[in-house]
């Protein structure tokens, strides 16, 4: 008897709250996807509205991730073995939100890479910006380390104009299980500047559930995006400085070694 798929859907929320100069809080309901890369071939076969690199109500497609040019857990397995995290043998579980009608925006996506004993072993932070731009941040998880993982790693990739450079990124997370969990904290030299969290709850990937996530959240890959500029509009109405988008980093990963926030980059 085969085991069950661990692809899977999670339903639930996405918050952020900035703390300075001015308050301000965000909190939409979302959907997320859950792909054991692994089982991307069987879901494509088994599933009659979700697809891999072709058009569906959702998909997955490679040119979102990634370097854009080959599978994603392919390139994952590139920066874990610059990085000389051995996870051979094991596998890699990406959460994002998915294409829906051919459209998808994702401000940070999530690898959780396992070894072959099936444990945590590093997590890959994928970010992207509004111009198009991506940037990842690769953070090893310690054997034997206790839940939450927690990482945290200096700011190197611009997302907001609202937000200097000169920041820190603290994450907290569990593997995806029957609950979703994920925070993030951004710091500066003033302290807690802000505060991201989504949350959800699992639910099988089967055809029945796809349509469901559909009709409930029909426009939600062009709301998260809407959002983000409807919020952006809000925060410079309050007054809030607008800081210069610098050049991105000269390579796409940046390799954060165990147990603080300095890093080397990755090619």
């Amino acid at each position: 008897m085969s085991a069950a798929p661990r692809s899977c859907l999670y339903f639930g929320t996405v918050m952020h709250q900035r703390l300075r100069p001015r308050r301000h809080r965000l909190n939409y309901r979302v959907f997320t996807l859950y792909v054991d890369l692994d089982e991307l071939p069987a879901l494509h076969r088994r599933l009659r509205f979700f697809s891999h690199n072709r058009f569906n109500l959702l998909a997955l497609h490679d040119a979102d991730h990634g370097d854009g040019a080959q599978a994603p857990a392919a390139w994952v397995r590139q920066q874990l073995a610059t990085a000389g995290i051995d996870t051979r043998g094991g596998r890699i579980g990406l959460l994002c939100y998915p294409r829906l009608l051919g459209y998808a925006f994702n401000p940070i996506s999530v690898y959780f890479c396992f070894d072959s004993c099936d444990a945590l072993a590093a997590v890959l932070y994928e970010v992207h910006n509004t111009f198009g731009e991506r940037h990842s941040y690769l953070m090893r998880v310690e054997p034997g380390a206790p839940e939450p993982v927690r990482h945290r790693c200096a700011k190197r990739f611009h997302v907001s104009p609202f937000i200097a450079m000169e920041a820190t990124y603290h994450f907290r997370l569990r593997p995806p299980g029957e609950r979703l969990s994920i925070a993030i904290a951004e710091t500066d030299a003033g302290g807690p500047l802000l505060h991201a969290a989504t949350t959800g709850e699992r639910t099988p990937l089967t055809d029945a559930r796809l349509v469901a996530a559909l009709l409930r959240y029909p426009l939600m890959t062009v709301k998260v995006i809407a959002g983000i500029h409807w919020e952006a509009l809000k925060l410079w109405l309050k007054g809030v400085a607008v800081h210069r988008k610098p050049a991105p980093p000269a390579t796409p990963v940046t390799i954060v070694p165990a147990g603080g926030p300095a890093e080397r980059e990755g090619r």
